[in-house]
């Protein structure tokens, strides 16, 4: 992968830091508005967290309208790799690029908080370079990060390994403990953690970048 873009929504606010991320694994990237139509200069894309249009409605809801998301659906389905962080999972799941929804933590707290992860598939653009058990410190900064489904969906992704993180001791109440989601091609990716903000010991946890350097190896064909 060479060059990525990162989409921006009326809201978004930690597009700088995948940028920064991006740009520590040696990637071109490019900040990307939400009204652009045309994705094909990149080879992956990040939706990144933040308050897309403010959240009204429901965390998403409002961003899956906007026209970026047609572009982002067309790159999908020809195989490119997408990645949606905390608010772009919700994005995601609100395009139906991902099943099941997010919705308010457990006790309505907002939570801003290391949490440790749990690798639970290599099946997916986001883990592939990762081992299966490993443990991984993550931030985790979200209100509505609870992700839900029904009993039918739940069955389906658990039989086509589509969890591909889970979290140790559930800060927000998903359920099955689900922190981390792919479509059952594996190039489309969902976590509400922030690997983007794990990228250093410095900042207490380096372990964000097992999980992005795997996204910026994968083919535009995964």
């Amino acid at each position: 992968m060479k060059r990525v873009g990162v989409v921006v929504f009326p809201g978004s606010n930690c597009e700088y830091d995948a940028v920064e991320a991006m740009k520590a694994l040696g990637i071109a990237v490019e900040l990307v508005w939400h009204s652009t139509t045309d994705l094909s200069g990149f080879d992956g894309v990040i939706l990144p967290g933040g308050f897309a249009h403010g959240d009204y409605l429901r965390p998403g809801a409002l961003a899956r309208f906007s026209p970026v998301m047609e572009a982002v659906q067309r790159f999908a389905e020809e195989g490119g790799p997408v990645l949606g962080i905390c608010n772009g999972f919700q994005v995601l799941t609100e395009a139906g690029l991902l099943p099941g929804a997010l919705q308010k933590n457990i006790g309505l707290t907002f939570l801003s908080q290391p949490t440790t992860l749990v690798v639970t598939s290599n099946n997916s653009v986001l883990t592939a370079g990762a081992t299966l058990d490993d443990e991984l410190v993550i931030p985790i900064n979200h209100f509505s990060g609870s992700y839900t489904c029904d009993d039918e969906t739940l069955e389906r992704i658990h039989e086509n390994g589509q969890v591909v993180l889970r979290y140790k001791d559930n800060p927000n109440g998903s359920r099955a403990d689900i922190a981390g989601l792919a479509n059952e091609r594996g190039n489309v990716v969902g976590l509400m953690p922030h690997p983007e903000r794990a990228m250093s010991t410095l900042l207490g946890s380096a372990d964000g970048r097992v999980l992005l350097e795997s996204f910026v190896a994968a083919n535009v064909t995964a």
